[in-house]
């Protein structure tokens, strides 16, 4: 079976060609894993695949809680989408503790 003009990112059943001896072979990148990949596949959907690009991260926003224990967030965007079997995109949120210390914390009663 050939993959050509027919490469589908993740898990695709839907995206298969007729193999030897009437079996199916696939051309989705699961078929790395599961090892029914078509004979072509690296030669013709390997090579097409483009990995997740991300940009840089944006600024820590403010403490959630204004007195005390809360967090602060950050994020960035994807640049580049993941297309034919590429590298997926990495983490685009973060979340880390602070402690809130407005100047009206320590007046309240």
């Amino acid at each position: 079976g050939s993959c050509r003009q027919r490469c589908c990112p993740g898990r695709n059943n839907a995206c298969w060609a007729p193999g030897a001896r009437r079996a199916r072979c696939y051309c989705d990148s699961y078929c790395q894993r599961t090892g029914d990949c078509c004979q072509d596949y690296l030669a013709m959907c390997r090579r097409a695949a483009v990995g997740c690009a991300v940009g840089p991260w944006g600024p820590w926003s403010g403490c959630s809680s204004p007195c005390g224990v809360g967090s602060r967030a950050r994020s960035r965007q994807v640049t580049v989408p993941p297309r034919h079997g590429g590298d997926p995109c990495p983490d685009l949120k973060q979340r880390r503790g602070c402690l809130g210390q407005h100047p009206a914390c320590g007046t309240a009663k």
